[in-house]
């Protein structure tokens, strides 16, 4: 596994170590969120001829790819940059992966980007993809790539097409998961900050849901694409007046201008994973919020949790 370090990797290989699966991990350290899962682990780019030769080493029956260098925002800023750093790596790996002999791979794609402004909400699988950021266009040439894969190689591929994560383990303190860094600020004192008027939508989807659709797409045999969210639409307001209020906090929020190329609305219809992989969301997003909250406000007083 790739990114098993990090976020939403952490949960899964907890998950899958559970099972009694054998698991390397592959990441480059960048997003670390602390915790030590026991895997086998190697500080190293995906993409790079390090990582290449640790799996052809481990031979793994399959390869869940959850490596990703910067957000939105950054691929914005850099398209080239995040090209070579992100995509050029993912394909890197997906390579390696095959020459091993993995016979099914699992990437990590956002249903957040690649529909881009759908016209008909949720958005489904069959509807064209059509970004209008930087980052969605990197996720869906990954998808063609892989695609490619497993025509060319006779295996099995699924692109997970995750809606918003958060949970805890986030990183607070970067520029993208607006549920950590609300939670950072409002514990800091500050008033969380929202860009444009706030009523933009997103599928919001908790950790745990994601890291248990990753264990079910590892153990499924169905290739393409494939959705995982919620299917509910909430306001970035919404999130940030639940947090606030968890935090006994009326501040108001900060705000700023609206970001280039983000889209206006987002949830996704979660019926071919239903089929699929026997999967659907259990965490509702205010019982989502209040977990996440209770494990930053934990990690800051000190407080050792189970998540």
């Amino acid at each position: 596994m790739t990114g098993g370090a990090g976020f939403i990797g952490s949960h899964t290989v907890e998950m899958l170590l559970e099972r009694g699966t054998k698991v390397l991990v592959i990441d480059d350290l960048t997003h670390p969120c602390g915790v030590d899962t026991g895997a086998e682990r190697l500080a190293a780019d995906c993409g790079s001829e390090e990582s290449a030769r640790a799996i052809r080493d481990f031979r793994p029956n399959a390869v869940l790819h959850l490596a990703s260098k910067g957000g939105v925002m950054r691929a914005a800023r850099d398209p080239g940059g995040h090209v070579k750093a992100s995509v050029a790596s993912s394909i890197a790996l997906f390579d390696a992966a095959v020459k091993a002999g993995a016979r099914r791979i699992v990437t990590a794609s956002s249903g957040g980007t690649v529909y881009g402004d759908p016209k008909v909400l949720p958005a489904r699988e069959t509807m064209p993809a059509a970004p209008v950021s930087a980052y969605g266009a990197g996720k869906r040439t990954e998808e063609v790539y892989l695609s490619s894969f497993r025509r060319r190689f006779g295996i099995t591929t699924l692109a997970l097409r995750y809606g918003n994560v958060y949970g805890p383990r986030q990183d607070g303190t970067g520029e993208a998961g607006l549920v950590a860094i609300s939670c950072h600020r409002l514990l800091e004192g500050r008033a969380p900050r929202v860009f444009g008027d706030g009523g933009q939508t997103r599928d919001f989807t908790y950790v745990m849901d994601v890291a248990r659709a990753n264990v079910m797409a590892l153990e499924s045999r169905r290739s393409g694409e494939v959705n995982v969210g919620t299917g509910c639409e909430t306001s970035v307001n919404q999130v940030v007046a639940i947090l606030a209020g968890l935090a006994g906090l009326d501040g108001g929020t900060e705000r700023e201008p609206a970001r280039e190329g983000e889209v206006r609305r987002v949830c996704l219809d979660t019926s071919r994973a239903r089929v699929w992989l026997d999967w659907t969301a259990d965490v509702a997003i205010a019982t989502g919020l209040e977990h996440t909250w209770s494990w930053f406000r934990a990690r800051r007083d000190g407080i050792t949790t189970a998540n």
